[in-house]
């Protein structure tokens, strides 16, 4: 995926948040697992539970270490009543394979990210079968004798769907997904929609020494689960006593990028660093993640140092732009 097409990462950006686009995603990582040892694997490894859900849905789910930490974030396809295509963050794809057996299948297939509010009726005139796949579901189709995986999945804070196609037929795909009128949009506009809509990225919001609870992620935690899951008693501990720390949002005096890696300090006091950040085009200003003292209220204000400039941040709830149906 490159950082940007013709157009720029501001116009690919607002043509998802208002239209369409379409992102190649095919770096993400796909490990399938089939057989009737597949599910009690994916039960007793990740922290989700699949009793929420059945064959046909997919569940975003966390594969953790021992000390309770996320070593990824991922998402489950359940394509079979014995098959699963577990979808991990691409730098973690051998990671997740050595946890829960499985084939890695990544390097035959690719991912196609059609997102946006409309990216429904758009998809509708490519492959009529989409109005069969509501959110969080998942079909096996077929377009022009192609096999197509399509999953009510995304990474934008929009509607969308992810497609996964052989290899072989992804460019006549993308190509007939452009040419019904969905912008091409890069890993530039990947960032900062995912950014605007509070979603965290392995290696900044989750990693080493982050669990789901500080993270804001404890609905991926199905504490009752029999069998529990890997790194539980660490995470049953940490909610007993309390997070020390919290993720949130930190809103930017004017349209200056903050970026990952800026100092937070309050009264001269050392509070971290931002964790992911940059400029949001719906809002018009910087914006960025980190993680802060556990009672921290919203609408306090801390310093972000941002090259020489100390910036007025305010500490806000997640996510920065909200969709129809979410809380404040």
């Amino acid at each position: 995926m490159p950082l940007q097409y013709a157009d720029g990462t501001v116009a690919e950006h607002m043509a998802c948040r208002t239209d369409v686009a379409v992102f190649d995603v095919s770096h993400l990582g796909t490990v399938r697992l089939a057989g009737p040892e597949a599910r009690p694997t994916l039960q007793r490894a990740l922290t989700n539970d699949l009793a929420k859900i059945g064959p046909g849905k997919a569940q975003y789910t966390h594969l953790l270490d021992e000390d309770g930490s996320v070593l990824d974030d991922l998402i489950v396809w359940w394509t079979g009543e014995d098959s699963f295509d577990v979808m991990p963050n691409a730098s973690n794809t051998s990671r997740v394979l050595a946890a829960i057996g499985g084939n890695d299948v990544t390097a035959g297939r690719a991912v196609l990210a059609v997102q946006g509010p409309r990216s429904r009726a758009l998809m509708e005139t490519v492959l009529p079968e989409v109005t069969t796949v509501g959110h969080f579901g998942v079909r096996d189709l077929t377009w022009r004798g192609v096999p197509v995986v399509v999953a009510g999945t995304g990474y934008t804070g929009e509607a969308g769907l992810e497609c996964a196609v052989p290899a072989a037929d992804a460019v006549a795909l993308w190509e007939a997904v452009v040419a019904a009128g969905a912008a091409p949009a890069g890993l530039g506009a990947r960032d900062t929609l995912r950014l605007e809509a509070g979603l965290p990225l392995h290696g900044h919001e989750l990693g080493p020494g982050i669990t789901p609870l500080e993270a804001g992620l404890g609905w991926v935690v199905a504490w009752d689960k029999p069998g529990g899951f890997r790194g539980r008693d660490a995470l049953v501990a940490q909610r007993a006593r309390g997070a020390d720390r919290v993720l949130r949002g930190l809103i930017g005096p004017g349209r200056q990028p903050l970026r990952a890696g800026y100092r937070l300090s309050r009264d001269g006091i050392d509070l971290g660093e931002l964790t992911s950040g940059n400029f949001s085009p719906v809002l018009g200003c910087g914006i960025g993640m980190a993680f802060v003292a556990a009672g921290t209220l919203d609408g306090e204000v801390v310093d972000v140092e941002a090259r020489g400039r100390r910036l007025a941040c305010q500490v806000v709830h997640l996510p920065f732009v909200k969709k129809p149906g979410q809380g404040a």
